[in-house]
């Protein structure tokens, strides 16, 4: 039986799917009938043939029957599905697998879409034998030896019906098998340390068996009790871990942030929970890639990247460098993190100041600040330092020498208020500076172009 397009309004596509015409065949004449209306989203409407589509759908004959006991006089009886997976696409598909007789081709592709319409549809073996439901559910039988792209492939289709598609089941079935390519296809040595330059190939042509699960543990396992023999006291010799990618992070990439925040729960790795290096480098790079990407509001990001400033928070000095925890609350600041998080992170960030350099500290003050940079954050970073026990008189002078550079690049800014400008100066005490000949030629600077302020 084909299907042909017969109607288009400027609202909304409107589909008529009947069967080819046999003028000797009653059935057919029947079958050509589109007494049924079927609005789907709000966005698409099809007509249809009542008896074809409840043959195979228990909901939409319930639908009808409930209609009918209204009014018998109906000739065209007008229903609409709200929520519908894969909207207007995904019911065209349904609508080809019933008016071919319950059979229809099930591809990586189509087989979420046609799984969850089965689902929201009550195409089960209740109607037929030939339910949609159950092909589905056979395609799927072979998920756990699909290649990894195409359990990709499968897993991004749920993205437009998220929320139905974890209902069911499947998002968790996808989640499992990923993980599962990921712990057989990934060395050891690599899920448990941050120095590996090592990255196996992607397992696109790799079968992966149900027992599988039992290794994915291994993927959030690597904690910081993991990295303590990192150097902790240069300035830059931990930076390149952050941009060491395992092969699966791009792929990865790829998904929605609800998709992420599923596999780190799947994991049970999201929010505090997060005690892995591994998933922290992932999100820092999933944030990268993201921090452009003008699909979804940066508020949907909040929680993964919260996810990831928990990591690097107890990871800490072992893992980062002082230049990278800035490079980190840069990106991290663009993607609105919680209070506590901003609190940890510049705590982190302030207990190993004296090993930052000039360019760290000037972090853009954006336009909710006055000036050019973000005075307050560097005002906020030396309070914790000078807090800090047992700071040593040469690490606050180290500090101090900084500062005084810090003070000599803000002076010239014309929009800096001055008392910022004193908050800066005063925030050491007196003997983390030799001499105060850098804060003089700062304020001298300051009040040359702030001529404004002279009496």
């Amino acid at each position: 039986l084909s299907l042909s397009l017969s109607l288009s309004l400027s609202l909304s596509h409107i589909y008529c799917l009947g069967s080819t015409l046999n003028a000797k065949n009653s059935k057919a004449m029947t079958d050509l009938c589109c007494d049924l209306q079927i609005h789907i989203n709000g966005q698409q409407t099809f007509f249809l043939n009542q008896r074809i589509v409840s043959a195979y759908s228990g909901k939409i004959k319930k639908m009808i029957k409930k209609e009918r006991t209204k009014s018998v006089q109906i000739e065209i009886l007008s229903l609409a599905l709200e929520d519908f997976p894969g909207g207007g696409d995904g019911f065209e598909l349904v609508s080809r697998f019933c008016y071919n007789n319950g059979r229809i081709p099930i591809t990586i592709p189509t087989v979420s879409t046609l799984y969850c319409a089965a689902i929201y549809l009550g195409m089960t073996d209740k109607l037929s034998n030939c339910n949609l439901l159950q092909q589905a559910e056979s395609f799927l039988e072979g998920l756990f030896y699909w290649g990894w792209g195409d359990v990709l492939v499968c897993l991004k289709s749920c993205e437009t019906f998220f929320s139905f598609a974890d209902s069911s089941g499947l998002v968790d079935k996808l989640i499992t098998t990923l993980l599962a390519k990921i712990a057989q296809n990934s060395d050891i040595s690599l899920l448990c340390s941050s120095n590996s330059s090592s990255s196996p190939s992607s397992p696109d042509n790799a079968n992966v068996k149900p027992s599988s699960n039992r290794r994915l543990s291994r993927l959030s396992s690597s904690s910081a009790s993991n990295h303590s023999g990192a150097n902790n006291n240069s300035g830059s010799s931990n930076n390149h871990n952050i941009n060491n990618k395992a092969w699966w992070f791009d792929d990865l990439a790829t998904l929605c942030p609800v998709m992420i925040e599923k596999v780190l729960r799947s994991l049970g790795a999201f929010g505090s929970e997060n005690n892995s290096l591994l998933l922290t480098k992932f999100l820092l790079h999933y944030l990268k890639t993201h921090k452009t990407c003008s699909n979804y509001s940066k508020s949907e990001y909040g929680g993964l990247a919260d996810t990831a400033v928990y990591g690097v928070i107890l990871m800490g000095k072992t893992a980062f460098s002082c230049r990278a925890l800035f490079w980190v609350l840069r990106l991290v600041s663009g993607f609105g993190i919680s209070k506590v998080c901003r609190s940890g992170l510049e705590r982190l960030i302030g207990s190993m100041l004296d090993l930052a350099k000039l360019d760290d500290l000037l972090v853009s003050g954006g336009q909710n600040f006055d000036g050019v940079y973000d005075v307050n954050l560097v005002v906020r970073l030396i309070r914790v330092f000078v807090q800090c026990e047992g700071v040593s008189i040469q690490r606050l002078q180290k500090v101090g020498w900084l500062i005084d550079q810090y003070l000599a690049e803000i002076s010239p800014d014309h929009n800096l208020k001055i008392s910022k400008f004193i908050a800066v100066a005063q925030s050491l005490p007196d003997f983390a500076r030799d001499c105060f000949d850098g804060v003089y030629r700062a304020i001298d600077i300051y009040l040359e172009v702030n001529i404004t302020l002279l009496p």
